[in-house]
Formats: C-alpha cells, sequence, structure tokens
C-alpha cells in the first residue's frame, strides 16, 4: 500500500459522519481484503477522528459516557476522567475502553474545575437528552476546556448528528473562547451533510464563579440553537422549495416503482 492510498483512505476515516465510524471501517475491510495490514497504518486517522469528535466510551467499572480528546490525553494511547478520578488506556479502532487505573488531578485550579464539572453537568441534564462532558486544565495549567458532546443516533430512519462544544477559560484573564460545532448527517434515498461552526468569545467578569461561566455558555448555546432553527425554517420555505414542487402537479406522489406503467395524456382533439 503506497502512502498515496493510505492518506487517501485515511481522509475517509476522518470524514467519517457522526456514528457511522464502524461502517466506513466496514467497508475499508471489504475493498481491502487482500491488505489486512492496511488498518494498522490508519492508526494516526483513528486517533485524530476520535479526539476532534469527542468519542465518548463506557469505562468497564464505570455507568457513564467519558470523552476522548487532546485535552485529556495522557499519551501512548492513555487518557483521564476527572470526574471519576480513573486514567484508562483506549483501543482507536474499536474505541474500547480497558486497564482502568486511579488517577489524582493535580491542578492550581482544582477547586474551579471540580466546581465547573457541577455546574456543567446540571447544564446538560437541563438542556440535553444524553449528554457527556468533561472539564480539563490545559497550557501548562494556565487555563481550563470545557467539554461537551451531545449524539443522536437513528439509523433505521437513516440520520444521525452530533453537537460539539469546546470552550477554553482562562482564569487571570476571564476570556471565554471555543466554538460550537453541528454535524447532521440524513441519507435516506440521498445524501445530505450539516456542518456548522460558531465561534465564541466573551470577556467575563473578574473572577467569575462556575455558575457564572456556565450561564453564559448556555446563553451562547441557546442561541445557537435558535439561529439554526431559522436557518432551518428559511431553507425549506425559500432554497428547497425554489429546487423542485414538493408534489407533482397532480397533487400525488408518483410511486417510482411503478414508473413504466405511467403515461403522458395527449391532449384530445377538438
Amino acid at each position: 500500500m503506497v502512502l498515496r492510498d493510505v492518506a487517501t483512505i485515511s481522509s475517509f476515516v476522518e470524514g467519517a459522519p457522526p456514528g457511522e465510524l464502524a461502517d466506513i471501517i466496514a467497508d475499508i475491510k471489504a475493498l481491502t481484503v487482500d491488505e489486512p495490514e492496511l488498518l494498522q497504518s490508519l492508526g494516526p486517522a483513528f486517533e485524530k477522528y476520535n479526539q476532534e469528535q469527542f468519542a465518548t466510551v463506557k469505562l468497564p467499572s464505570g455507568s457513564q459516557q467519558v470523552i476522548i480528546s487532546s485535552h485529556n490525553a495522557l499519551g501512548h494511547g492513555r487518557y483521564y476522567d476527572v470526574e471519576s478520578q480513573t486514567s484508562f488506556s483506549f483501543d482507536h479502532s474499536t474505541q474500547k475502553a480497558a486497564a482502568v487505573q486511579t488517577h489524582v488531578l493535580e491542578s492550581k485550579h482544582s477547586d474551579l474545575i471540580k466546581s465547573l464539572l457541577k455546574s456543567v453537568a446540571t447544564h446538560s441534564r437541563e438542556h440535553y437528552t444524553s449528554a457527556s462532558y468533561g472539564v480539563y486544565p490545559i497550557q501548562d495549567d494556565s487555563a481550563v476546556a470545557i467539554l461537551l458532546v451531545a449524539n443522536k443516533y437513528s439509523p433505521n430512519n437513516f440520520w444521525n448528528g452530533r453537537w460539539r462544544s469546546l470552550y477554553i477559560f482562562t482564569p487571570s484573564t476571564s476570556q471565554l473562547t471555543g466554538d460550537i460545532k453541528v454535524d447532521v448527517h440524513y441519507y435516506e434515498d440521498g445524501n445530505v451533510r450539516l456542518i456548522t461552526r460558531k465561534p465564541v468569545s466573551l470577556s467575563l467578569s473578574s473572577s467569575p464563579s462556575s455558575s457564572d461561566i456556565i450561564r453564559e455558555i448556555g446563553n451562547e448555546e441557546k442561541q445557537y440553537q435558535a439561529e439554526l432553527n431559522r436557518a432551518f425554517n428559511n431553507l425549506s420555505e425559500g432554497a428547497f422549495k425554489g429546487l423542485r414542487r414538493q408534489l407533482p402537479i397532480t397533487r400525488q406522489k408518483i410511486e417510482w416503482d411503478k414508473i413504466s406503467g405511467y403515461r403522458v395524456l395527449r391532449p384530445t382533439p377538438d
């Protein structure tokens, strides 16, 4: 397998829609049955995908899903979770966790991080049907990363979606920056994908509490949700209607499996 082919296949992995990485891997195996070593060469692509997409995994001894990201990576395939005070190994191709160990948080912002965890947990329960979250010290302990991911998979209805939020809070300046990303894939009788991103940059009051920080985050996410709803309505009522009629001129749906039986009517002679 030449490097160019590995790079091409890696791009498919890194661009996998939400909840569909296993399908991509199955397709790769089927198409490269004569090259079983290929999956091993795709390790960096799997790692990049899982970390950027905030993949979640349930620990063998836990009940909640924890996040995989570059912000809680320990190196050599290991990650840690502040809330459960554990570290674990993670297989990026199978998305399974193992080798759980105790991990104690060491940070000068540990009190803030633990307080933020409680506040973001409340925010998650109030605004998401199901979501995972994490708070971690980053940038040599000079800042705090707040992560939240909510997945909704409905393959039987041919769609999957993911909401990702990443916020960086810098205590020394009270700056809150980051972005919100939404990725939705709809593939019934077609292939439509929506990928959006909203950058966030706020100056908070001096020494804000964890509740203050999460309240500002909630306001940003609520505003973005409203913007998305308006955009969807405009597409439905505007651009999509301009592409084609919702129904044929007969006001009845065409049964495509019976199309051979349809006839074009000719005008009757006067």
